[in-house]
């Protein structure tokens, strides 16, 4: 997956402590990449559009739960 042009910001659910951030690139046309804040040249999960929209809809509404 070409990331080329991707424009990089943290989660605003991120932790402030640094500890558990992931950076999300929602500039690109069919893709939406997610990475480690922490290791920027790790791998890249990327998601559909849709699919991040509804991803992080559920997130923000709390209807995602952990498993134990």
């Amino acid at each position: 997956m070409d990331l080329t042009g991707a424009v990089w910001r943290k989660s605003t659910r991120s932790d402030n402590g640094g500890s558990t951030c992931v950076e999300v690139a929602t500039n690109l046309l069919h893709v939406v990449g997610v990475r480690d804040s922490k290791d920027r040249r790790g791998p890249v999960l990327t998601f559909a559009p849709e699919a991040w929209t509804a991803f992080a809809g559920a997130a923000a509404s709390g209807r995602l739960t952990a498993n134990p």
